[in-house]
């Protein structure tokens, strides 16, 4: 594995940045849909998965180890400085849980396989890790049988928008040639 290189880094930090801006627009997405009595409806967390993305995204377009954690953690930073953040500190401490569960991930494939089964791994690990992390922090109060739907949308939306969606933008972004010098 070769060692991280300056445009790794700035990738990596532009891809953080990006969706610590895309976070903060998700929040207010979220947030109409739920109702003013502060229950969230389950149907939201099938969108969960936008705030998971750059745990596989990062990762996949420059195949380094950290790069999950490194994304996940810039993008949480970003969003926590962007007005309307009401998770406020919170937001970093779920980056680094999201980016380091799909980085297990990887690790375990010893960052070779980038198939999408590896990636929708990942996303699912990184959305289990927000799940638990929600429930004793958000949803403590909230019935088993909620937590295991929650935790079931949560697993489509990672699969469909991060698994997929990373998979598609990587590809978009090669065919436009930013991403020459970077593993296909």
């Amino acid at each position: 594995m070769q060692s991280w290189r300056t445009r790794d880094i700035l990738v990596v930090a532009v891809i953080g940045v990006a969706f610590g801006v895309v976070f903060a627009a998700w929040n207010v997405v979220w947030n109409v849909f739920a109702p003013v009595s502060g229950a969230t409806p389950l149907p939201n967390f099938l969108l969960y998965g936008m705030w998971l993305m750059p745990a596989v995204l990062a990762p996949l377009i420059v195949r380094k180890p950290g790069a999950a954690i490194f994304a996940e953690v810039v993008a949480a930073a970003v969003s926590m400085f962007m007005p309307g953040n009401v998770w406020s500190v919170d937001v970093l401490l779920s980056g680094i849980l999201q980016g380091a569960a799909a980085e297990v991930v990887f690790l375990l494939f010893r960052y070779r396989n980038w198939s999408l089964p590896v990636l929708s791994l990942a996303a699912i690990a990184s959305a289990a890790a927000a799940w638990l992390h929600d429930w004793a922090l958000y949803y403590a109060d909230t019935s088993v049988d909620v937590q295991v739907f929650r935790g079931l949308f949560m697993a489509v939306s990672a699969v469909l928008i991060v698994a997929l969606g990373s998979q598609l933008l990587a590809s978009a972004l090669r065919r436009t040639g930013v991403l020459q010098g970077f593993p296909a």
